[in-house]
């Protein structure tokens, strides 16, 4: 047994060293199943579906939160609006709060990602996987750059959001129903945190605030309707459920068309926006003075490090820790000296003063020189193989196509 554990043992550590996407599965929770890809949603998820008015193969819509550190399924009822049916906690993200910028920054993607089944990869080395689409119109038209970023299995991350296999057999099982039932692109949001009054007031110091506050009008409009809503882009920005003239189109990096919010929408958001004004500005007083420090991903390891101890046979398994147990608010007239130290050691000022996806001199490094691809002993998993070759440029962002010009109004249809 203990040549076998360890001949195992050289025979991972070969795959971490060698190639990307060799690393298998975690063993502590791997679902002994038949067929992983074809195995039905346990029955407490269906008697749920069932109970909430939901028919099976009904749309699905996913939302993650990075600081709480949760993924949702939400499903459609039979009225058209969506419901939350199950939350899991998310094992292991990398990186900070803010958006992927670019290859190795290990950054996992914000915003939002229409996922069709070819992002569904049931090779994957991960268990499970599902693609993230990023980078998706909006990233491309800012610049940003990266690849293979998933939802996958294995509890271990360099840029993806990572779950153990057990949940990832549902999240896969949930998409591959609603593809089943006709859904034709799954509405992936990825927010930085749950984007309430608190929060936000919370966020408010981070060089990233302007990219949430536009994130949180399509957090918005879903709270008010719950609907996922329809996303395009026009001037490097989102913008969500906008209606234009007949023969208009978005362009990513052009000017915006002439737009107007459907009046039933306006006037539903508008009483949200007066009792979230209300709230925030009670929540500005709350934290008057302080500043969030958001922790690095070393430190949240750190509070689950006799987790991962205890789990040494299993290298995979890698989970990061909570961003919110983690992180801590700071007097924002001492910062600088209050802050948790980083993991090289130096004084590590809080995220809204400095590089917000490193230490404090990483800026003044990225611009003297090029900054070479981040490291990691976790590989990085890989597309799907079945996928074609012209698949991404096919289906990259159906939500985001020109209409056609007898399209029914989309605050008509669910």
């Amino acid at each position: 047994m203990r040549l076998t554990s360890t001949a195992l043992v050289l025979v991972f550590a070969a795959a971490l060293a060698g190639c990307n996407d060799t690393l298998e599965s975690a063993a502590y929770d791997t679902p002994r199943v038949a067929n992983k890809v074809a195995q039905p949603l346990p029955a407490r998820l269906i008697s749920e579906i069932q109970k909430k008015g939901m028919d099976r193969n009904s749309p699905i819509m996913i939302r993650i939160f990075k600081e709480e550190g949760k993924l949702e399924v939400w499903k459609a009822k039979t009225n058209g609006r969506f419901d939350k049916v199950v939350e899991y906690d998310i094992c292991a993200w990398s990186g900070r709060l803010g958006p992927k910028l670019k290859e190795g920054d290990r950054q996992a993607p914000e915003g939002f990602y229409p996922l069709t089944p070819y992002h569904l990869n049931p090779n994957s080395k991960y268990f499970l996987a599902i693609n993230t689409g990023f980078p998706n119109q909006f990233d491309r038209a800012n610049g940003r750059t990266g690849s293979h970023l998933m939802i996958h299995g294995a509890c271990s991350s360099s840029g993806c959001y990572s779950m153990t296999d057990a949940q990832m057999l549902e999240i896969y099982a949930f998409a591959r129903d609603a593809f089943k039932g006709g859904q034709q692109a799954v509405q992936l949001q990825a927010f930085p945190f749950r984007m309430t009054a608190e929060n936000m007031a919370r966020h408010r110091h981070s060089p990233h605030f302007d990219f949430w506050k536009m994130l949180k009008v399509g957090y918005d409009n879903f709270e008010v309707t719950k609907r996922p809503p329809e996303v395009n882009v026009c001037e490097k920005k989102y913008v969500f459920n906008q209606s234009v003239p007949a023969g208009s189109s978005f362009n990513p990096q052009g000017a915006c068309p002439a737009m107007s919010t459907p009046p039933a929408l306006s006037v539903a958001l508008n009483g949200f926006n007066e009792a979230y004004d209300a709230a925030y500005a009670k929540a500005l007083k709350k934290y008057d003075g302080k500043i969030w420090y958001d922790p690095t991903e070393a430190e949240r390891k750190a509070l689950v490090a006799d987790l991962r101890r205890s789990r040494s046979h299993d290298l995979a398994f890698a989970p990061t820790g909570s961003a919110l147990k983690a992180g801590r608010l700071l007097n924002i007239n001492d910062a600088d000296q209050s802050a948790p130290p980083a993991a090289n050691g130096t004084a590590a000022v809080n995220q809204m003063a400095t590089n917000p996806n490193g230490d404090p001199q990483a800026q003044a490094a990225e611009t003297a020189a090029p900054a070479a691809p981040a490291t990691s002993a976790v590989p990085v998993p890989q597309p799907n193989p079945l996928a074609p070759q012209t698949a991404e440029a096919a289906v990259a962002s159906p939500a985001q196509a020109q209409a056609p010009a007898d399209k029914k109004p989309f605050w008509k249809l669910w």
